[in-house]
């Protein structure tokens, strides 16, 4: 069972990701890979303490989004310092990158739906009725 997110982190998660969202559109990133790659920062989710954030992405057809993962932990340190000179906060979260699967979940299931055997079950009970 997951906690709802009080009104403070998804606020703060929402700054976040758009500095972050911010930073690697204009190109403030070290690695080429990260300014090629089109890259979508989906969602930013805050711990309560708002001591650690987890920052979701994912590139356009996930592309080299591995790749994309890996310079981008290694640049966590240009994004605290992004994200400490912008935000007033008590502390600068720690961040941690993500793949943002929510996309290929969607796919997976629409796979499903459209899968004659789920078609089948689906048209039964409006027959019967």
């Amino acid at each position: 069972m997951t906690q709802e997110l009080s009104q403070r982190q998804l606020r703060v998660g929402q700054e976040i990701q758009k500095v972050i969202a911010t930073a690697i559109e204009q190109g403030d990133v070290r690695s080429e890979e990260i300014s090629k790659a089109f890259i979508t920062v989906t969602k930013v989710v805050m711990s309560p303490d708002l001591k650690y954030a987890t920052v979701y992405l994912t590139t356009l057809n996930s592309k080299n989004l591995g790749i994309v993962l890996e310079q981008l932990d290694a640049d966590k340190w240009l994004f605290k310092k992004l994200i400490a000179s912008k935000l007033k906060l008590r502390f600068t979260p720690e961040i941690n990158f993500r793949a943002d699967d929510t996309f290929d979940e969607v796919e997976r299931i629409n796979k499903l739906m459209r899968d004659p055997k789920v078609m089948a079950d689906l048209i039964k009970p409006a027959e019967e009725d």
